[in-house]
């Protein structure tokens, strides 16, 4: 028996695209209403990873695991925009991105429901090239499938783009309370630094796959890694 068709991603739908869309369904089914409110005082360094972005009227520019759409609607005041895209887990937190997209009066932004390891640029957005920029703000701790959501998103970028990614860090140089107190509060959101994940942004750079830097935010609160695919 066929599985049936899943009208956002325009794929079919999987059980573990089900289970997983389900549980952040749940996490965010009430909490997306303050959800900006709240992550501003702790979600930092999104703006200054946003600003670094590069857009001109013929770029595509895509940010997995878009959530409310706050990135997107940022570089959609931009003059220059070119063309934007957001793809997500939850279709909780895709209903409240298109009504914010709607009251920002912003430029368009295409969005669509799927998993970050599931993605492609035809299939889910009807492209036909690869994006120039692809960027995920503070997602890839949350997600358990993160290896398999880095090469996607490298396979669906032009040689040349850039990969942005913008995550917690170990806090190592912050007071030892500090660091303990903030994990404790991001486990209830069933968020985690991940050093594996840090050490395979490092690996890709040494594996001449793509130029990999990083800054710090915060005194290793956090960083933002910047993969330009060779």
């Amino acid at each position: 028996m066929n599985s049936p068709a899943n009208p956002l991603s325009g794929g079919p739908v999987r059980n573990e695209q089900n289970s997983q869309a389900h549980r952040m369904d749940n996490m965010y089914r009430f909490t997306r209403h303050i959800y900006d409110l709240t992550r501003r005082y702790y979600l930092f360094g999104r703006d200054r990873l946003v600003d670094q972005i590069v857009t001109d009227s013929n770029s595509s520019t895509l940010e997995v695991g878009c959530g409310t759409a706050r990135n997107l609607i940022r570089l959609a005041r931009r003059k220059d925009r070119g063309l934007l895209f957001g793809l997500d887990a939850s279709h909780e937190m895709l209903e409240t991105a298109d009504l914010s997209v709607s009251r920002a009066l912003a430029g368009p932004i295409v969005l669509r429901q799927g998993l970050a390891e599931d993605l492609d640029a035809k299939r889910m957005f009807g492209k036909e090239e690869p994006f120039d920029t692809i960027f995920f703000s503070y997602c890839l701790s949350m997600i358990p499938t993160w290896q398999p959501a880095i090469d996607a998103a490298l396979n669906n970028l032009r040689t040349g783009g850039t990969l942005w990614i913008v995550d917690f860090w170990d806090q190592k140089t912050l007071p030892a309370w500090f660091s303990a107190g903030l994990q404790r509060w991001l486990a209830l959101f069933h968020v985690k630094y991940r050093p594996e994940l840090h050490e395979a942004l490092v690996s890709i750079g040494t594996s001449g796959k793509a130029l990999v830097t990083f800054e710090t935010v915060g005194s290793r609160y956090a960083y933002i890694a910047k993969v330009v695919k060779i």
